[in-house]
């Protein structure tokens, strides 16, 4: 059992060295659920931190023109790659730490306070024309209606097409989290166990086409608690396959269905907070989000509603 929070930042005070301050803050964050992957991540850009100061800094002397020398040192003069990305992460990592520190009265002023957040802007993804959506769906159509059929493609794509959810979301997905009654008013509940990513959770509309196909699929692979029981690897698979029967030379992934179901719903109109609660994310994820979007629209020659066209 780990060591309560509260008890583990009681022994923390200015005159504590970086190092052990960092453990402390390893288990807090590990108390509120970060992923291993979270931890690992934090705890090795605060390491560098400590292999650059002078090994007997006391947490209470590092001041932001020191945490500033230390990204200039990162950037330019480590000897090693320091990809953007990684950069604008170790800044999330310094100001989560020393925010840390502040909140939990160990430190009077937060020295990562004034650094500046750098954001990166990822390149915009790929995503399926019209015609190719069409294209790629009358193949996977093929697909469950050839003499050995398998309605597996055509029911996985036709959902993220409809849904936008991650690949996650669709192996999260269980049969108590479909509400398919009636067809003309059908619902896709997304949950998340973990009580972090509650916010995550939301309702999403279903059309009665799905229904018959998840119908139709149910009929030849009966399924228990989860809609779709089989591997990350074998979902990706299916839709490998509706690329070869479609031969097209873009490789459909979830990544593409997601962002194509989200720019078809921009491109016809939908409410743009009603395309974020669709994808699951933040007000500030959807900045970065819309923007992307609307460069898809203009790169793939779609017009924007006219009232989408006059939104900031």
């Amino acid at each position: 059992m780990s060591q309560p929070t509260e008890t583990i930042s009681a022994h923390i005070t200015e005159s504590t060295l970086l190092q052990p301050a960092v453990q402390a803050w390893k288990f807090f964050l590990r108390d509120q659920g970060r992923s291993h992957h979270t931890l690992k991540a934090f705890t090795a850009d605060l390491a560098l931190l400590e292999e650059f100061l002078a090994t007997d800094k006391q947490i209470g002397q590092i001041s932001t023109k020191d945490l500033e020398d230390f990204l200039t040192w990162m950037e330019k003069d480590r000897g090693a790659p320091c990809s953007p990305k990684t950069l604008s992460r170790r800044i999330t990592s310094l100001k989560s730490f020393f925010r840390w520190l502040t909140q939990n009265a160990v430190l009077a002023v937060d020295p990562a306070e004034k650094l500046v957040q750098k954001t990166v802007i990822s390149p915009l993804p790929t995503v399926l024309t019209a015609e190719e959506v069409e294209t790629a769906l009358m193949a996977a159509d093929s697909l469950r209606t050839s003499a050995n059929p398998d309605p597996r493609p055509y029911t996985l794509m036709l959902l993220v097409l409809e849904t936008a959810l991650k690949k996650s979301e669709v192996l999260n997905l269980k049969t108590n989290h479909l509400e398919l009654e009636n067809p003309n008013e059908a619902y896709i509940y997304v949950r998340y166990p973990n009580q972090r990513y509650r916010f995550k959770e939301r309702k999403i509309e279903i059309s009665p086409k799905w229904v018959e196909a998840y119908q139709n699929y149910t009929e030849q692979y009966p399924v228990n608690e989860q809609v779709f029981p089989w591997s990350q690897r074998r979902l990706e698979y299916l839709l490998e396959d509706i690329t070869n029967a479609a031969r097209m030379e873009k490789h459909i992934s979830f990544d593409m269905l997601r962002w194509t179901s989200a720019l078809s719903d921009l491109v016809n109109g939908v409410e743009q907070d009603k395309i974020r609660q669709k994808l699951g994310i933040s007000k500030i994820q959807w900045r970065e989000v819309k923007s992307k979007l609307r460069s898809l629209a203009t790169q793939n020659g779609y017009t924007l509603p006219e009232e989408e066209e006059k939104a900031e």
